[in-house]
């Protein structure tokens, strides 16, 4: 027989059918979301209902709140549930609501903290009240706009103008927003872009008194710019500075105009002024290229030539485009080659070969004005070796038209006058240079140029007789023959008054050098610049016709006969 399947509801259709559990509950009867779980609990796992009402109204489709099931809100028990549902989101909402009302409350109390400490001028503590007002209510454009305020009173223009632009995105009809806006940017020395936030506050109020003075501000810092540009192409540096200066005064935190400045201020050689400029931007910005380029600068130009190319390589290793730091590390490092190596051949006594370099060396950089003077001053002191006195004193005088300070200078250029017996431009350099220098050695050097000025105004007895300053007793005496004999007045009786006149002074000359080198005791006075007058040697009185007697051997030792129209001879006793 066939086996009898046991009765089951399906082949009893005479049983009742087990009961249908809810499909929103577990296979246990467990449903399967919290219907009236508490808010919190909700929050702390996580589950849908747990946001805020703002995030469920705005849910976009397909979101988890749109892929509820249809039994969420429907079906056994769903009145229930969509009741118990509303309740929460109402509750949410309202909790929300105070929240915010709360907090706008506290951000206006942390905005007024702000203000009283923002009209004490403490402007750190005003930033920190404004930033926790902005962090309560970050939508409020005021905020920000009042803590771009005080940014800029902290000189943090890049900084407050992101608050100022952020104040204006929040409500375009901020003026105060777009005149901050605009202030930032020609502080940093953006006045086009500063024009064109004035111009936005102008639009929304045209009589805005601030706005159109700014406005004329900006337009001002434009044309200061175009000048500059143009004088620089001029080499007109001091035109520049004074354009820097006035945009400066407008847009005091652009590093642009700053560094224009400071390579100006080099050029003209202000460098104390120029590294100033350029410390004052790597104290806030160590890396800042053009800042280490107008510092490498001025150390090239005031000779440390070493310590400048530091400063290039440095700069370009920062910014390796930057074509002015690597032209003039390409000439520092040419200009300190040429200048060693001509150091060099003047210490192993090749003077030629010392002078083309000096002479190679000037042509590298024209701008380098230190340099050059010392390279000028080295050939002037080639040339001097060379016995070109004359070319040796224009190179000197050369270094001290690009240096008036250069010491050296004067004292080889002075050094050089000495050589050619122009005591006058030497007592000149040594003054200069004693007033400079107070030194034993200075002062020396300009007693014995002011001594030999004061013997080549005297009558050069040396010079009358013909002779050498190192002559002897006998040459001397040779010499008084030879020049007495020749201005002799006898011997010129026959010529015209004014001839014998002069060859009567010439006569008389000649007697007066011979009493003077002749005597070993007033040879040496005279030799040492002592006024021979102060030693009891008036030389007013002086006859030369007894010395001349006195030479000659008296009454008949000789006489002068003619032997013709214009001929004479002497003849002794």
């Amino acid at each position: 027989m066939d086996k009898v399947a046991p009765p089951t509801h399906r082949n009893r259709p005479w049983a009742p059918a087990p009961a249908r559990r809810p499909p929103w509950t577990s296979g246990g009867g467990r449903p399967l979301w919290p219907q009236a779980e508490p808010l919190a609990g909700r929050r702390a796992r996580g589950s849908l209902s747990g946001r805020s009402a703002a995030e469920l109204l705005d849910a976009p489709a397909g979101s988890a709140l749109h892929r509820l099931p249809p039994t969420r809100l429907s079906g056994p028990g769903g009145k229930m549930a969509a009741a118990a549902e509303c309740d929460v989101v109402m509750a949410a909402t309202e909790l929300e609501l105070h929240d915010d009302e709360e907090a706008k409350r506290e951000a206006e109390s942390f905005k007024e903290q702000g203000n009283a400490y923002y009209a004490k001028k403490d402007y750190n503590e005003a930033y920190n009240y404004y930033t926790k007002a902005i962090d309560m209510c970050p939508k409020n454009a005021s905020y920000y706009g009042n803590r771009a305020a005080t940014l800029m009173m902290l000189g943090k223009f890049r900084e407050a103008l992101g608050d100022a632009q952020q104040s204006v995105r929040l409500d375009d009809s901020f003026v105060r927003g777009h005149l901050r806006e605009g202030k930032c940017h020609l502080s940093l020395g953006n006045a086009m872009a500063a024009c064109r936030s004035f111009q936005r506050a102008l639009e929304l109020d045209h009589k805005n008194a601030q706005a159109q003075q700014e406005f004329k501000n900006a337009n001002a810092v434009i044309e200061y710019e175009k000048i500059a540009e143009t004088d620089f192409e001029k080499r007109d540096f001091r035109k520049v500075v004074f354009c820097m200066d006035r945009a400066l005064e407008f847009a005091p935190a652009c590093h642009r105009f700053k560094i224009l400045k400071g390579e100006c201020l080099a050029m003209l050689g202000r460098y104390p002024e120029a590294q100033s400029v350029a410390s004052d931007i790597l104290r806030m910005d160590s890396t800042n290229a053009d800042a280490l380029y107008v510092r490498g600068l001025c150390l090239y130009y005031e000779d440390c030539i070493e310590k400048a190319v530091q400063f290039f390589v440095q700069a370009l290793r920062m910014a390796p485009d930057h074509e002015k730091a690597c032209i003039a590390c390409r000439n520092a490092k040419a200009l300190k080659a040429k200048k060693e190596d001509g150091n060099k051949a003047f210490k192993e006594g090749n003077y030629k070969l010392a002078y083309e370099l000096y002479t190679e060396a000037l042509g590298i950089d024209p701008n380098n004005i230190k340099t050059n003077a010392k390279l000028y001053c080295n050939r002037g002191t080639v040339n001097s070796k060379l016995r070109k006195l004359d070319d040796a004193i224009e190179d000197c005088t050369s270094a001290v038209k690009l240096d008036a300070t250069y010491i050296k200078a004067y004292l080889r250029r002075a050094q050089c006058y000495m050589d050619t017996e122009q005591y006058e431009e030497a007592v000149r350099d040594y003054e200069k240079v004693y007033q400079t220098e107070k030194t034993k050695e200075h002062k020396q050097l300009l007693k014995n140029a002011q001594l030999e000025l004061k013997k080549s105004k005297r009558k050069d007895y040396y010079k009358i007789l013909g002779v050498d300053k190192n002559a002897s007793e006998d040459e001397i005496k040779k010499a008084y023959r030879k020049r007495a004999l020749m201005h002799h007045p006898d011997r010129h009786s026959g010529a015209s008054a004014e001839v014998q006149k002069e060859e009567e002074k010439k006569f008389k000359e000649v007697g007066e050098a011979f009493t003077i080198l002749s005597d070993p005791k007033k040879k040496t006075r005279y030799d040492s610049g002592q006024d021979l007058d102060e030693e009891g040697m008036n030389m007013g009185d002086f006859d030369a016709n007894n010395i001349f007697k006195a030479f000659f051997g008296g009454p008949g030792g000789f006489s002068f006969e003619a032997s013709g129209p214009g001929n004479f001879f002497f003849q002794f006793g």
